[in-house]
């Protein structure tokens, strides 16, 4: 039946939804997340809610210490209690720093009580309905999926160089599929403002970053980005009430979204290539529509562009 898995994914929705979820898994060794993870030690972004609660509690009820990072101490908290609430042995701890600032996520990693981090778990992400930026002058959009990531990123990595098994995991979105990637209009969104258009240029964008990465960090650091299909998480109930109300019956459940992630978490040996694209726990097309795929030089041009925004080692910034 490998001819009707290929045309139900080429449906796009057959695939994204929780239908696709389930008949993908048919193929899931279930033993990849029957492992111990103690010891390790993971930071998930944006884990108060949705996906990254769902992909922290995961973790946790394997073993692993996990760090649930949202801008204000109130929502990490309660996050943190909710798991301990379903897994009463859980070690977790609140991570309180706003993704979007520079600086506050430099100031965050200064004063964090560890040395080592294990794997960091790009989660948080906004979808906003109106153009602003942030107090240091860059679109929010653009500061949060992208900006704020790299640069939270280039401050761990001392941490996470000392990692026996160090990976960085982006979580991207379905919706990247449908842009080409153009620096300019990733930080600078022309008006009118459209927030999906935003969303989508910066989790392009996170892709080639991730390739990126994993060329400049060398094979010792297992670099991925992936997407979660459509899930019924608050974050799209908020952002895109419409799709959200259209397709109730068939999002995925946030345990469902989060799965690959977790997995990519959690595998041992370390899931295989690194740089690559995830979906559903296989390998993914990062350009299957004809005609969007970047040039090297404007990839080249977005690494460069990061690098002096967040003194990434090495780029003379």
């Amino acid at each position: 039946m490998g001819w009707m898995n290929r045309l139900l994914d080429a449906s796009v929705v057959a695939s994204f939804d929780q239908s696709g979820f389930r008949r993908h898994a048919r193929s899931f060794e279930a033993a990849d997340l029957d492992v111990d993870l103690s010891g390790r030690r993971i930071l998930v972004t944006g884990a108060s809610g949705g996906l990254g609660i769902a992909t922290a509690m995961a973790l946790a009820q394997r073993g692993a210490e996990v760090w649930v990072s949202s801008r204000t101490a109130s929502r990490a908290e309660a996050a943190c209690a909710a798991i301990r609430e379903q897994h009463p042995s859980a070690r977790v701890f609140p991570a309180v720093f706003d993704v979007s600032s520079l600086d506050g996520v430099r100031s965050w990693v200064v004063s964090v009580p560890w040395t080592s981090l294990d794997v960091l778990i790009h989660n948080a992400g906004v979808l906003p309905a109106q153009r602003s930026e942030t107090a240091e002058g860059l679109e929010q959009t653009v500061a949060t999926n992208l900006v704020g990531p790299m640069a939270l990123t280039a401050a761990l990595l001392p941490h996470l160089e000392r990692s026996s098994d160090p990976r960085i995991i982006w979580v991207s979105s379905g919706g990247m599929l449908t842009q080409k990637l153009d620096v300019d209009r990733t930080f600078d969104p022309p008006h009118p403002f459209d927030g999906v258009v935003a969303y989508a240029r910066t989790k392009r964008a996170e892709v080639v970053v991730a390739e990126r990465l994993q060329r400049e960090l060398g094979p010792r650091v297992a670099v991925y980005s992936m997407h979660p299909g459509w899930a019924a998480t608050p974050g799209v109930a908020t952002s895109l009430p419409r799709f959200s109300k259209i397709m109730q019956r068939r999002l995925r459940t946030s345990e469902q979204g989060a799965d690959t992630t977790v997995w990519l978490a959690a595998r041992t040996p370390r899931p295989a290539p690194g740089g690559g694209f995830w979906f559903d726990r296989m390998p993914a097309s990062t350009h299957p529509v004809p005609g969007l795929r970047a040039s090297d030089a404007e990839r080249e041009r977005l690494w460069d562009r990061l690098a002096a925004l967040v003194d990434w080692p090495g780029s003379g910034a």
